[in-house]
């Protein structure tokens, strides 16, 4: 193994230890400055390495992130969108319904409404695997309508 692979896999075990932070701080206040502080690199350094490897910038990721923990506490039906909200790291509604909305191709009260009836007798580990939000490799999101093939939901 040449130099070079092990500076490679050093890198990617940092970049690594960056995304299992986020998913487990994904509620806590994240920038990437405070994460690249942790892992003792300067924040565009770990923003390109973090998008070269994941195919996404490190805030991508985290929206990402928040948003299907914020799908599945949707689905639990116990909490309301504010709480949701505030539960999954966003600290204002709105911040909040723009991303869920861009992510997911719906608002987050018409999410609840139609998870209430879709997911009915189907596996948790099936409904979060369906529900997955996903992004194209540029980053841009694709909507839940584009992924499933289903006509666009009634906003």
């Amino acid at each position: 193994m040449t130099s070079s692979d092990v500076d490679r896999l050093r890198e990617l075990a940092l970049l690594r230890r960056v995304r299992d932070r986020m998913d487990r701080e994904y509620a806590l206040p994240l920038d990437v400055a405070a994460l690249a502080a942790g892992v003792h690199v300067s924040a565009g350094h770990l923003s390109r390495q973090f998008k070269a490897a994941y195919g996404e910038s490190p805030y991508e990721y985290l929206m990402t992130r928040r948003v299907e923990r914020a799908m599945a506490l949707i689905r639990r039906g116990d909490l309301t969108i504010t709480e949701v909200c505030f539960a999954v790291g966003f600290h204002s509604l709105g911040t909040f319904s723009t991303r869920f909305t861009e992510l997911v191709g719906m608002s987050p009260s018409v999410y609840r409404d139609r998870a209430a009836t879709d997911a009915r007798g189907l596996p948790t580990c099936v409904v979060k695997a369906v529900t997955r939000p996903l992004r194209r490799p540029g980053g841009e999101p694709v909507r839940i309508e584009e992924a499933t093939g289903e006509p666009p939901a009634v906003r």
